[in-house]
């Protein structure tokens, strides 16, 4: 009996997840794009990481094309900025879902925003060092 009930509410879960509020095909598509737009503005208001990484890309874009070796290396360069971004774009939504649920001092929210920001630096260290061989690159 148990059983049944189970199943039933992976149906209702599962027919929840099939009619979305944001529809299907192009206007749902649009509707995503707003919605990452909104997150954009969200990152840019509340995050000063993202701000200063993000002027950190404004500036070393145009320096990509400088020092590019070839169109490879140029997408790799601009690649490793977008990365930056991307990693610090789900640290603080890691951090806004963690925030929501407890201002507290929590052991599991703790370590997932700590791996959050772990991400993040990862993302940093590659771009230092793609970014470090492409100036020695240039200068040689």
């Amino acid at each position: 009996m148990k059983k049944n009930v189970t199943q039933a509410k992976i149906v209702e879960d599962e027919s929840v997840i099939v009619n979305k509020p944001n529809g299907t095909g192009l206007s749902r598509i649009f509707k995503a794009t707003q919605c990452s737009f909104r997150g954009f503005v969200a990152a840019w208001q509340h995050e000063s990481a993202f701000r200063q990484e993000l002027l950190m890309t404004l500036v070393l874009l145009p320096f990509s094309f400088v020092i590019a070796s070839s169109t490879l290396h140029l997408l790799v360069l601009i690649g490793t900025l977008l990365f930056v971004l991307f990693a610090e774009i789900i640290n603080s939504a890691i951090e806004a879902i963690a925030d929501a649920v407890t201002l507290e001092n929590n052991i599991l929210i703790g370590r997932a925003k700590d791996m959050g920001s772990s991400g993040v630096f990862i993302a940093l260290t590659l771009l230092t060092l793609v970014w470090l061989e492409g100036i020695w690159r240039f200068f040689s």
